[in-house]
């Protein structure tokens, strides 16, 4: 497994501070998130998750602890829309360039607005995934807000 993906060249090319951690991916996890933080030895509110959503049919990323879920109404709202739904994986897949259970909020093939729950940046530090299966970074969440350019918001239900 490759430690070099599009999304930790995006946190070097963006002088972020991080570390990459790798652990064993299993594919057939219920939940992508918690599998990640069992395998890591982290609580799961400090690894978070990268979702993929369309607000008003336009596309958003949404990153949130990987034990919480987002509020569709509370995502539309922050984006000034009416309605929000995930996005199905294979336009979250093409949009972003990463494999579903790989998608990195960093290095997506292109940009669309961000949003970090706000209760991660109580966190000292938090893991977001590196880019590729079995691959997190950990970096403070001011960091991550910073180099994303994303809003800060509560938008878990």
């Amino acid at each position: 497994m490759s430690k070099t993906t599009r999304a930790t060249q995006a946190l070097d090319r963006a002088h972020v501070v991080h570390e990459v951690v790798s652990y064993e991916y299993d594919p057939d996890a219920p939940s992508i998130g918690l599998q990640a933080a069992q395998a890591i030895g982290e609580l799961p509110r400090r690894v978070l998750k990268t979702l993929m959503a369309e607000v008003d049919g336009k596309a958003v990323c949404a990153v949130v602890p990987s034990d919480r879920e987002v509020s569709m109404k509370k995502l539309a709202a922050v984006f000034g829309g009416k309605a929000a739904h995930m996005m199905k994986p294979a336009d979250a897949e093409r949009l972003t360039g990463f494999h579903v259970g790989g998608i990195s909020p960093f290095g997506q093939k292109r940009a669309v607005p961000m949003v970090v729950e706000e209760s991660a940046l109580a966190e000292d530090r938090v893991y977001m995934n590196g880019g590729q299966r079995g691959l997190q970074v950990r970096l403070a969440p001011a960091d991550a807000v910073a180099a994303l350019g994303a809003r800060v918001a509560s938008i878990v239900a």
